[in-house]
């Protein structure tokens, strides 16, 4: 009798989870189809993943407060500006770009491509030890190593100096970081600090949000003039934490112009979401550049545009008339970008994607490999880098336009990271990223049609186990 009822309860728990996987709004076709069979072939551990990971939920709090926060800072600054003119090849592309944040192209940005990892970190050293008014970091893993700590002691430096110093991290990303006497030691030193979705009890998570969103930006600003975007941490390139997989290969970008104030605006939301402070008036601060090249940031969230990611992407591909070159550490397309992957390569345009040849990531590794084939099949150039992990995150389009930024292409990116890329046109800093790109390619191996196809059966399942996962985030 007590069996009977027991499975009678279960069966009423896994209907009720199925429905919920089912019912689900704004989840796509393939996501409804993996939880509910994923519920129905595991009893039990199905629906407990379920309540762990299968709603992209922040949580009631910091929803409010994050939409409490956009309320308050009110329409972009940049309202006020004439949109930039931006070529009508990617006009469209800007106004995807405009509709997440409310953002408008804007104009008059200088843009100076960082020569390596420690050469950024120097940069941004010394724009700190510059900073006049105040200085906002958030970094998604910020290390207590060389680098790491020199940016700690800049920060202490300008802080006790009279400068502002706002710095924030990621609860998972920078765990190490946030249980230290380093981190704790900050406001004694006049650094304010804040953490974004911190660690807490794992099964206490199904009671107030998903136990995996992450805060996976890197955005600096100093004095609302000066920003940085892109792929790198505030670590060492060694990253002694996966260290058998090192140099950790990143790109970073040192911005001047009106898109500093977009990603101002972006970080004032994280502060006033996760500190609770009000800083709507750093706003204020921003100056309008003058000449340099039409951008625009994009900031993207499990509560921001959850779409937004991918559909920049595709549309960046889908402008492209002659070549289009892509680096990304993790590769696990959606439909839509898969399919404009496809288009673009098959009507002609040259595309070349450069992946890490060793991954971090043994399920993405894997779930990668699944999209071999028919890449190669279809005439993209698939790249692996040999010289450590290619961690840019990247895009050229015909010499005229780049993206770049913290968002890879993959499922995570795309609905449940809190991400930041700006998207530019520029012959000239384009053709900057497009000689690093180039620089990854000539570290790295073409991989054949024949090794594409020739992958044995029982890898070949994994591969496609793995990737038929993907909807699962």
């Amino acid at each position: 009798m007590t069996l009977s009822f027991g499975i009678l309860i279960h069966l009423l728990l896994q209907t009720l989870t199925g429905l919920r996987a089912l019912t689900r709004r704004g989840r796509q076709p393939a996501s409804r189809a993996a939880w509910l069979l994923l519920v129905v072939a595991l009893p039990g551990i199905g629906i407990l993943l379920y309540l762990l990971f299968g709603e992209t939920n922040i949580g009631a709090r910091t929803g409010r407060r994050m939409e409490e926060a956009t309320k308050l800072l009110g329409r972009p600054r940049d309202v006020a500006m004439p949109d930039a003119a931006v070529p009508a090849q990617f006009a469209q592309v800007f106004r995807r770009a405009g509709v997440v944040n409310g953002f408008h192209s804007v104009a008059g940005n200088r843009a100076t491509l960082t020569p390596d990892e420690n050469a950024a970190i120097a940069a941004l050293i010394a724009d700190i030890d510059a900073a006049r008014n105040h200085v906002h970091l958030l970094f998604y893993i910020w290390l207590q190593d060389g680098n790491g700590s020199a940016v700690l002691d800049a920060v202490e430096r300008a802080a006790s100096r009279g400068v502002t110093c706002r710095v924030l991290i990621d609860g998972l990303g920078s765990r190490t970081l946030a249980r230290s006497a380093r981190w704790r030691s900050l406001r004694d030193k006049g650094v304010q600090t804040a953490i974004t979705f911190k660690m807490r009890w794992l099964l206490l998570h199904v009671f107030y949000g998903r136990v995996d969103l992450r805060n996976h930006r890197k955005i600096a600003v100093i004095d609302g003039k000066t920003a940085y975007c892109g792929s790198q941490n505030c670590a060492d390139p060694e990253f002694r934490v996966k260290a058998r997989y090192a140099p950790w290969v990143d790109i970073l970008l040192r911005l001047e112009g009106p898109v500093a104030g977009q990603l101002q605006h972006l970080f004032a939301i994280d502060w006033m979401t996760h500190a609770g402070e009000d800083i709507s008036a750093v706003l204020d601060e921003t100056a309008p550049g003058d000449g340099g090249c039409p951008a625009i940031a994009v900031g993207t969230g499990p509560s921001i545009d959850s779409r937004a990611v991918s559909d920049l992407f595709a549309m960046m591909l889908a402008a492209a008339e002659r070549e289009a070159v892509i680096t990304t550490p993790y590769f696990v397309p959606d439909e839509t970008l898969l399919r404009a992957i496809h288009a673009a390569a098959v009507r002609g345009v040259s595309v070349t994607l450069i992946l890490p040849a060793r991954n971090d990531s043994f399920f993405v590794a894997r779930a990668s490999r699944s999209y071999f084939s028919e890449l190669v099949g279809c005439g993209v150039c698939l790249a692996e880098f040999e010289g450590g992990l290619l961690h840019a995150k990247t895009m050229t389009v015909d010499g005229r336009a780049a993206c770049i930024g913290s968002a890879n292409m993959d499922r995570r990116s795309f609905e449940l990271n809190y991400e930041n890329n700006v998207y530019l046109v520029s012959e000239e800093v384009t053709a900057a990223i497009r000689a690093r790109q180039q620089a990854y390619l000539d570290r790295s191996r073409i991989l054949t049609r024949a090794e594409a196809e020739e992958e044995r059966v029982l890898p070949r399942a994994l591969n496609n186990l793995f990737a038929t996962m993907g909807p699962l985030l």
